[in-house]
C-alpha cells in the first residue's frame, strides 16, 4: 500500500511539473493560473500545495529540472570535444546559447531569478559547480591551466556563463548579443591558461 502511495505521489509531481513547465514557458509564471494549471494535470490544488508547498515551490521544481537538462546538454556537448580544455569551452558556449531556447529563457534566465533570487544558491547549479571544478583540477593537473584554486576559477568560469545567459535572455536583440558573449566568455577563460613556454 505505501509502495503505491508514493507511485501514486511521484506520477503526481511528475504531472505537475510537466503542466507547470508548459504554462510557465506559454504564458510566464505570474500570469499562470494555478486552478488551470491543476486542472491540465487532472489533480487539485491540494496535490500542489501537497507536493510543492506552493507556486513558488512548484517554480523551483521545474527551474530545477530544466536547470539540470541544460547542465546535462552542455557536458554532453564538452565530451564531444578533443580535449578537456576544448570541452570546458564548448559546455560553457553552448550553455550560453542555450539562453535562446524560449523556454529557457522565459523560466530559467527571467521568472527563476526573479522569484527564486541569486540562480548561483540553487542546488542544480551546485552539481553544474563540482562537474567545472573537476573538469579545471584536471586541467591544472596536467599542468595546462595557472595553478589557481579550482573551486575559485569554477566559480567565475560558470558565474560567467550563467551572467551571459541572463544577459541574451533580457536583450532585445538576443541573437545579436549570443556570439559578443561566447567570444568573451572564451577570452576570459583563456587567461587561466599556463603560457606556453
Amino acid at each position: 500500500m505505501a509502495k503505491k502511495r508514493s507511485e501514486t505521489m511521484e506520477e503526481n509531481r511528475v504531472k505537475l511539473i510537466a503542466a507547470a513547465r508548459k504554462a510557465f514557458a506559454e504564458k510566464g509564471y505570474a500570469a499562470a493560473s494555478m486552478d488551470e494549471l491543476t486542472a491540465e494535470a487532472g489533480l487539485t490544488r491540494g496535490a500542489l500545495y501537497h507536493n510543492f508547498g506552493d507556486k513558488r515551490g512548484l517554480l523551483a521544481a521545474v527551474v530545477d529540472q530544466i536547470d539540470t537538462e541544460m547542465a546535462s546538454r552542455a557536458k554532453e556537448i564538452g565530451t564531444r570535444a578533443s580535449d578537456d580544455w576544448q570541452g570546458l569551452l564548448a559546455e560553457g558556449a553552448a550553455y550560453i546559447e542555450m539562453a535562446l531556447d524560449p523556454e529557457v529563457q522565459r523560466i530559467v534566465l527571467l521568472d527563476g531569478p526573479a522569484v527564486l533570487g541569486d540562480p548561483s544558491q540553487w542546488p542544480s547549479q551546485s552539481s553544474c559547480l563540482q562537474a567545472t571544478r573537476q573538469t579545471i583540477e584536471r586541467l591544472i593537473s596536467q599542468n595546462a591551466l595557472k595553478p589557481v584554486d579550482a573551486e575559485a576559477a569554477a566559480r567565475l568560469l560558470n558565474g560567467a556563463a550563467l551572467n551571459a545567459a541572463l544577459w541574451i535572455a533580457a536583450s532585445d536583440e538576443p541573437e545579436h548579443v549570443l556570439p559578443k558573449a561566447v567570444e568573451a566568455f572564451g577570452a576570459l577563460a583563456a587567461g587561466l591558461l599556463k603560457a606556453s613556454a
